[in-house]
């Protein structure tokens, strides 16, 4: 397939992935509101920019992000980059050692660039009458984020099983929902779900994918996968510990301002 009509294979299955969206809001518009479609001409204007911007987003992951986090995830792990695997048949998980660096700074840079997380810590730092800052919000996820695909690649190196990875993260989830401050909990929820958007889900299933195949004895089937599911739990444990910690500081703070013998 040209170039040519790999574009226009993307503008036709865009065109026909919003057509359901456009026929239920003009369907219910017409058939259950009866009434007319006020800024229609806006409306309409807003149909075409998201169709032109979703399939040009498209385009760009065929031709850019998905064949870069493959490439990557080969030329990290090649003897040539890595001298001391060439002519080992062990290779131990700490062997790749730069994998999991560039996972976690991938993992980070790629989740504070994320915009639907800027769009959310902004509304939580309204809501919140600033209580929560925008930016220590998306830096505890950011970090959440880098382990969680770094945790994501180790288990493919090494082969591991995803459900003893997914258990164990969601029993910390459980324990720390239990004891955190409850004004938290939904948010680390919701930021954690933002976190595998636009930008960071096409790296990060890339990476899994170019790693499980470059990888000798991994399944890109099997092993490729579940990187996302990681990416999405570690920044709730991670937003949530935050929120544990700034509860802790201030604690202590109070404690220390009402002993009389540190007023004195």
């Amino acid at each position: 397939m040209d170039k040519q009509t790999s574009i226009l294979a993307h503008f036709g299955g865009t065109a026909l992935d919003i057509l359901p969206i456009a026929l239920i809001v003009f369907g219910f518009q017409f058939l259950a509101l009866r009434k007319r479609l006020s800024r229609a001409p806006q409306i309409l204007t807003g149909f075409v920019f998201v169709w032109v911007g979703l399939s040009l987003f498209l385009v760009g992951l065929d031709r850019a992000l998905f064949p870069l986090g493959t490439l990557m995830a080969e030329q990290l792990i090649t003897e040539d980059f890595l001298p001391e695997l060439a002519g080992s048949d062990t290779r131990g998980w700490s062997d790749y050692y730069w994998i999991y660096l560039f996972a976690f700074s991938i993992g980070a840079a790629t989740t504070i660039a994320e915009p639907a997380l800027i769009a959310v810590s902004i509304k939580a730092h309204e809501v919140s009458a600033g209580r929560i800052d925008p930016f220590r919000l998306r830096m505890a996820v950011a970090f959440g984020m880098a382990l969680g695909i770094t945790l994501g690649t180790f288990r493919i190196i090494t082969g591991l099983p995803l459900s003893g990875f997914i258990l164990g993260a969601y029993a910390i989830v459980i324990v720390q929902a239990l004891t955190t401050p409850r004004y938290i909990v939904p948010l680390a929820f919701d930021t954690g779900g933002v976190t595998t958007s636009t930008i960071t889900v096409p790296i990060i299933a890339a990476l899994g994918i170019g790693l499980a195949t470059a990888i000798p004895g991994r399944d890109p089937l099997l092993d490729g996968f579940g990187m996302i599911a990681l990416a999405c739990l570690f920044p709730l444990i991670t937003v949530m510990g935050y929120a544990q910690l700034g509860q802790w500081f201030g604690k202590r703070l109070e404690h220390a301002e009402s002993d009389p013998e540190n007023r004195g």
